[in-house]
Parts: C-alpha cells; sequence; structure tokens
C-alpha cells in the first residue's frame, strides 16, 4: 500500500505558517504527499485541518513559508494550481432540481470542458454510480451518491491532485466502505489525494501515511507498512493524547 518515497511530492508544506483574525493557527507545519499517495490529515477541531486545505486552496495567504502544489507556490501561481486539483468539500455543492448528468454536464460547461456521454457514462462507472441513478434529481440522492457525483465530475476534468475535506462525515458504515475503496482506486489510477478528517479508523483504512495534527503542528505521522494498513490503536492512543502545558 506505500508508495516510494523518492517519488515526486506534489503536496507540500514547508514551515507553513497562518494566522486568522490574529491568532495563530499553523505553526511550522510540515508535510509532504507523493504522487499517487493518499495522505491524512488528522485532528480534532480545531487543530488546524480546515485552514491547511484552505490554505493550499488559495484561500488562505501564509505569514510565512509555502504551500507548494507541483512545485508551484499557491498565491502565486492561483489560477496554474487550481487547474490542476479537485475539491470535494464535506456537502458537495451540486444543484438538487438537476440530475447527476445535468449537474455534470452544467459544471463542465462553466469550465469549458467538452465532454460525450460516454466519457461522462464512463466517469459514473468509475464512481460506481448505478445507470439508473444517474437521471434521478439528487435531491432523491444519498450524500455517498452525491460525493460520487462530485468525483465523477472532477475525474472528467482531469485533476490529477484531489483535497477532501471530511469526505466520510455522515455516511453510513457501507457508504463509507464504498468510499474508501472509490478513494484507493483513484490512487492507484495515479490521483494525488489529501484528505483532512477526524476520523481515525477511516484514515487508517484507507491513507499510506497519516500526518497527526495538534494546535496546528504535526506531532506524528504514520506509514501503512507494504501490503497493510496503518496500526488504527496506535493512532488513535496517539490522537487521544492531551498536549501537556
Amino acid at each position: 500500500m506505500t508508495k516510494n518515497n523518492n517519488s515526486k511530492a506534489l503536496i507540500e508544506a514547508r514551515d507553513l505558517c497562518v494566522d486568522i483574525k490574529d491568532a495563530t493557527i499553523l505553526k511550522n507545519l510540515n508535510f509532504k504527499v507523493a504522487a499517487g499517495e493518499i495522505y491524512a490529515l488528522l485532528g480534532g477541531n480545531g487543530a488546524g485541518k480546515s485552514t491547511t486545505l484552505k490554505t493550499f486552496l488559495g484561500f488562505n495567504k501564509p505569514v510565512s513559508g509555502n504551500a507548494v502544489i507541483d512545485g508551484q507556490e499557491v498565491t502565486s501561481a492561483l489560477d496554474s494550481v487550481r487547474s490542476k486539483t479537485a475539491y470535494l468539500p464535506e456537502s458537495a455543492t451540486l444543484y438538487p432540481h438537476l440530475t447527476a448528468r445535468e449537474n455534470v454536464s452544467y459544471f463542465l460547461s462553466l469550465a469549458d470542458i467538452k465532454k460525450t456521454d460516454a466519457e461522462i457514462d464512463t466517469a459514473f462507472e468509475k464512481v460506481a454510480l448505478q445507470a439508473n441513478a444517474r437521471e434521478r434529481q439528487l435531491q432523491t440522492y444519498s450524500k455517498g451518491m452525491r460525493q460520487k457525483t462530485a468525483i465523477a465530475l472532477a475525474l472528467l476534468r482531469e485533476a490529477p491532485i484531489f483535497f477532501l475535506d471530511e469526505p466520510t462525515s455522515g455516511l453510513d458504515p457501507v457508504a463509507i466502505d464504498e468510499f474508501n475503496q472509490l478513494v484507493s482506486d483513484l490512487a492507484a489510477n495515479g490521483a494525488t489525494i489529501l484528505m483532512v478528517t477526524h476520523d481515525v479508523y477511516g484514515a487508517c483504512q484507507v491513507a499510506d501515511r497519516i500526518g497527526l495534527l495538534r494546535d496546528g503542528e504535526l506531532v506524528g505521522e504514520y506509514e501503512a507498512p507494504e501490503g497493510g494498513r496503518i496500526d488504527t490503536e496506535q493512532v488513535h492512543i496517539a490522537f487521544a493524547q492531551r498536549q501537556t502545558a
């Protein structure tokens, strides 16, 4: 399950410091995500997970340090880096009165991307969205189905880098297993994935590496053994620890 550590880093935090409203949120944050790797940034509420993600998306400007995507610093090459990334928020912003196909076609048209119906169907097949669901309005969908639609859209945009924000929040166990398999398949086909989550079990099931974030600092990293998964108990113990004064 582990990736070659010599692979090129497509996502990189370099001594990243971010302040929000005069409060220091990220403190000299350093981590790398290699091409084709799934990296989970794990932390509780207020750890700095969302701030990290928003910084890579270009919504926060670092006080010092750099957020780098494919060798480019985000704030100085925002249009370029955004063209290489796909963002899946906790609740995907799609139109409930439109079908999955209509949503995908509409958002592709906004990006001036032309895809045939066959290409759209291929993307739906890759995310396991059933054929009889593709012509239904999204207001009839479960959260897991909406996420599949959003990922199909990302695949059609041919973005090589995915940012996932609490992707399994609110999903039932079956949907979580399906989602984790989908993320694994994306990485196996070359996608680079950074997910932020507070779900220890889910992170250990799907991630090649986990970075444990506490009070804006990386306090530990855990790597899956070859052909195996990260030890859930080990990570859970570290996650549950309170920082001493």
